[in-house]
């Protein structure tokens, strides 16, 4: 099965040459690095908490649009410019998965992120098997 993209309104459109999100073997959901912009390519806050927010919007529209949700995110990565902003971030990131769960994840700081905004996150997803006609 050849990896496809996805690509949904709901979130900014890639400014580059990738994809929002690119789904392999059926199942496996790349999404591409999402920073807080909003769907007409705008940034979004200037505060950790809602830039954090508008990132996890982005993310979840285009898991959504991929056939997915937050309870089947594997990995993600959080990027960030200065790491005392990490205690807000934790605690919005957090509240976008299920009480039970969470996936597994990496946090580093970086120099500088695109259109200098503060944070920056990317995810791993794994869909549901589906069942093959006729089993």
């Amino acid at each position: 099965m050849m990896p496809h993209p996805i690509y949904t309104p709901a979130a900014p459109a890639p400014v580059g040459p990738y994809r929002q999100a690119i789904v392999a073997q059926g199942r496996w959901v790349f999404l591409a690095g999402q920073i807080p912009l909003n769907p007409q390519g705008q940034v979004v806050g200037e505060d950790i908490a809602t830039q954090t927010r508008q990132v996890m919007e982005n993310l979840g529209a285009v898991l959504q649009a991929a056939g997915g949700d937050w309870s089947q995110v594997v990995k993600t990565t959080i990027y960030l410019v200065d790491l005392g902003d990490f205690a807000v971030v934790n605690q919005v990131y957090g509240s976008y998965f299920p009480a039970d769960y969470a996936p597994a994840r990496a946090c580093v700081q970086v120099a500088r992120l695109p259109r200098d905004v503060r944070v920056e996150i990317d995810a791993i997803a794994v869909l549901p098997a589906v069942a093959s006609a006729g089993q």
